[in-house]
């Protein structure tokens, strides 16, 4: 008795981390796919994951995630040079493919189907909720670095952070969701200082150091989102000069996945 109530006891643990879900261990392969810039593998998985758990908001989430990390590959946005240079962010002339587009929408339209089916189930309605953080984060990185509309990711960015601190007010452990504060606060915090101030006067967070601060606790305790954040974070160093935390990230990237070559490249221009 005492065995099977530690057992159960470990089950709640596990799910406080967001790390209960039946088959994880499929979902862990598909993300590591993703870093490793193996989107086909990536999505291969995912179908075997949907397949397996067809009422999980996570997959079709998921799925949509390896869609917009594949364009970011295709059009070099996560190059440091175009993040760390305003001009060419705001400039980007990206030309999204149609077919993948019509694969991210629908997976972010049956990601948002499955999670508001489970919103009101208390024993699944903190994974509906990360699911939905992650469905506004990659609308709002779609909007953002591929479209230029920077409305609609505003609008998108807002939305996962307040859904953010939900979740964390319940659920402290559920560290990827701390990312979503973290990049609101840190991309609107670059703006404009009156920018700022009419962002903040709209609801808008624009906290730099609190932003830097989420972006770690997930870097640190993250799970699918924390090699996403140690990429944030390095962007983050190399366009405040500190070349030296900007490398130790990649070198711990470049380490973990071997196959993306990204990291070694960055890691080339940093000497």
């Amino acid at each position: 008795m005492q065995r099977l109530r530690a057992i159960e006891i470990l089950s709640v643990l596990l799910c406080l981390t967001g790390f209960c879900a039946a088959g994880d261990t499929l979902l862990d392969r598909a993300y590591d796919d993703m870093y490793n810039l193996q989107f086909e593998q990536a999505h291969s998985v995912l179908e075997q994951y949907q397949a397996q758990r067809p009422e999980d908001p996570l997959g079709p989430v998921s799925d949509a995630a390896a869609c917009l990390f594949s364009e970011f590959d295709r059009l070099h946005i996560l190059q440091s040079e175009f993040l760390t240079d305003d001009k060419k962010l705001s400039n980007s002339k990206a030309k999204p493919d149609p077919a993948v587009k019509l694969r991210f929408d629908s997976d972010l339209a049956k990601a948002q189907r499955l999670a508001a089916a489970q919103l009101s189930d208390p024993k699944l309605r903190a994974n509906a909720m990360l699911a939905e953080i992650l469905r506004y984060g990659l609308s709002g990185d779609y909007s953002a670095l591929i479209e230029n509309r920077d409305l609609a990711a505003l609008r998108e960015l807002k939305k996962g952070r307040a859904l953010a601190e939900q979740l964390i007010a319940q659920y402290p452990t559920y560290y990827d969701a701390y990312i979503a504060i973290g990049v609101e606060n840190y991309v609107l915090s670059q703006k404009p200082a009156p920018l700022r101030w009419a962002l903040r006067a709209t609801g808008s967070k624009t906290d730099k150091e609190d932003g830097l601060r989420k972006l770690r606790m997930t870097a640190a305790h993250g799970h699918f989102l924390l090699p996403y954040a140690r990429l944030l974070l390095a962007i983050a160093a190399l366009r405040d000069g500190d070349r030296q935390t900007a490398r130790q990230l990649l070198i711990w990237l470049a380490g973990h996945y071997p196959q993306n070559s990204l990291y070694r490249a960055e890691l080339a221009k940093l000497g």
